[in-house]
């Protein structure tokens, strides 16, 4: 399972995000190397798909469901929708979530064609 956290320098959320990554990881028993990955400018934010800052992909799918069809890449901040409004971190629900869903067997997988 590939981790990552993606941020711009100088992100207040950027530390506080890994430490959220590490505990839903704790809480769900698996394990995965964590990568952090610093974007440096709007050219690599749109090469890597960067949806602001932090950041957190499993397996390269953005753990907010409804932003992984975004297209709409940029460099700068980021919030994340909780049922009181927005904040500046995604859930630890939100990763937890992510995590298990890369972790579960495909539904496809061993069936019978």
């Amino acid at each position: 399972m590939k981790v990552e956290v993606l941020y711009i320098a100088g992100c207040p959320n950027h530390k506080p995000a890994v430490a959220r990554v590490q505990q839903a990881l704790g809480a769900t028993g698996l394990s995965a190397e964590i990568e952090e990955l610093e974007v440096r400018d709007a050219d690599m934010a749109r090469r890597v798909g960067f949806l602001g800052s932090p950041s957190v992909r499993v397996d390269e799918l953005d753990v907010e469901k409804d932003a992984r069809a975004t297209q709409s890449f940029g460099f700068g901040c980021r919030s994340y929708a909780e049922a009181d409004g927005r904040t500046g971190l995604p859930s630890l629900d939100l990763i937890r979530e992510a995590l298990l869903e890369a972790a579960a067997p495909s539904e496809h997988a061993g069936a019978k064609v």
